[in-house]
């Protein structure tokens, strides 16, 4: 039952990162909080699944969290990073190129620097159109201004302030957001061809957008975020992150198999208890879940994502070793990337044995595991060396990674209503970072609210490059 849970300040619907996070900065406030999981084990996503000793994650996804970063959540600064090999290895078919870490870094920079010049190219010309047009430049702050007095308007019939998910995004402040593929096309704005040997799958592997098709906004922050820390892996799986959130929480926090069926500014209504009341609701799910409670919350496209974990007692021939760190990104084939997670993080495996995990992205993600596993075989081999390999496990989700489209605001409002909020990486960035920011925000909306003390000033993204 959940009648202890009648008189929190705070439910939070679900257990992944981005709630957890939330949770952790509420109960560091003094505010109290009950978690609600309709699953029967936290983390949303960062699910890792235990076979014969070895530790399989869900998403396979390597993370570029800076150690400063994750120390701005509660619990996050015991984290034991694993990291990737410094550089990157890019396989062209035939061989594995390594490029050095001051090399890519430099390339990465550059990169993110450049998109944000051509983007801002973009906006003057636009500007410059705009006013032989209409004989004057566009006032974006005049938009803005706008826009939030729209989400801020009150409704006189009910009193209440509109959603603010109802709403057109802000325009954004500067620079004029483009999808990736149109800003990589941008010469001589853009680097030197030799980096787009690298920067393309880098760019599809941290953003699982092979197309990209995404927000060339988004994609300087991931090569910012690349180039300042370094790509790792969680010990002892993704799950770690969630657990290490959850840890912390006074006994009682989070309820698993509790699903909630509706929500309002005064409290939940669960399927096996009933209502539970409280002064604030924050809906922490992943996007279609949140629209079933929040008719209206706008619901993103997304990458699918299936991920392979093979092992073998060794890795021969040519190729990559399983004992090599290298992140390796094939320039062509399903494959998007590779690595040998069994080097990495030793942890994730039994003594004696090696564990690849390979991730395909696009059309080639839906295909059904066992034809999928044929037809990246070939290229495993290419890349690792030919072997006797035996496929563990295969993961598919259709709905792994928001997408985000051109324009894309990395800080969409969490705030619903007064007392009902709405956070995860789909009201952010697609990746643990966005939902890990998108959980403070929230937190920090709802002290406001509650006239307590905010988390901090600082601001939650870095600004562009220069």
């Amino acid at each position: 039952m959940l009648r202890t849970a009648s008189a929190v300040d705070v439910v939070i619907v679900g257990a992944g990162p981005a709630g957890l996070a939330a949770a952790r900065h509420l109960t560091g406030a003094g505010v109290s909080v009950a978690v609600l999981e309709a699953s029967p084990e936290i983390g949303g996503r960062s699910v890792t699944d235990h076979l014969d000793g070895f530790r399989l994650d869900h998403c396979g996804r390597p993370l570029a969290v800076s150690a400063t970063e994750l120390r701005r959540t509660p619990g996050l600064g015991e984290l034991t990073p694993r990291p990737f090999a410094p550089g990157l290895s890019v396989h062209n078919g035939q061989r594995v190129q390594r490029i050095s870490a001051p090399r890519s870094t430099r390339g990465a920079l550059s990169a993110a620097r450049a998109l944000v010049r051509a983007d801002r190219r973009t906006e003057r010309r636009t500007d410059r159109q705009a006013a032989r047009q209409t004989g004057r430049l566009p006032d974006r702050r005049a938009e803005q201004d706008a826009d939030r007095r729209t989400v801020r308007r009150l409704d006189r019939r009910t009193g209440r302030a509109a959603p603010s998910y109802a709403t057109p995004p802000a325009a954004p402040a500067s620079g004029v957001d483009r999808p990736i593929r149109d800003a990589l096309a941008s010469r001589p704005a853009f680097p030197p061809r030799a980096h787009d040997a690298f920067l393309r799958p880098l760019l599809g592997a941290l953003l699982c957008d092979p197309q990209l098709r995404g927000s060339s906004r988004g994609a300087a922050a991931a090569l910012r975020g690349y180039a300042e820390g370094q790509l790792w892996l969680p010990a002892g799986g993704a799950f770690a992150v969630p657990e290490l959130l959850a840890a912390a929480l006074p006994p009682g926090t989070v309820r698993t198999s509790v699903r909630v069926t509706a929500v309002s500014t005064t409290g939940v209504h669960t399927a096996e208890h009933g209502p539970v009341p409280c002064r604030a609701v924050l809906v922490a799910t992943g996007a279609r879940a949140a629209a079933e409670l929040l008719p209206g919350l706008r619901v993103p496209a997304f990458h699918p994502v299936t991920v392979l974990h093979h092992t073998a007692a060794t890795c021969g021939g040519r190729g990559a070793s399983s004992r090599d760190t290298a992140l390796i990104l094939p320039t062509d084939g399903p494959v998007a990337y590779t690595y040998a997670a069994g080097a990495i993080d030793p942890s994730r495996t039994p003594p004696g044995r090696a564990l690849l995990t390979t991730v395909v992205l696009g059309a080639a993600a839906g295909l059904p595991p066992a034809v999928l596993d044929r037809a990246v075989r070939p290229q495993l081999d290419r890349i690792h060396g030919a072997q006797s390999r035996e496929l563990l496990t295969t993961h598919h989700d259709p709905y792994a990674v928001p997408a985000m489209p051109a324009p894309h605001d990395p800080e969409r409002p969490v705030r619903v209503l007064a007392g009902l909020y709405v956070c995860g990486d789909h009201r952010d960035t697609g990746t643990l970072q966005g939902a890990l920011n998108s959980g403070r925000r929230a937190a920090r909306a709802i002290l406001q609210d509650f006239g307590l003390p905010a988390l901090t000033t600082e601001p939650d993204t870095l600004p562009a490059a220069a």
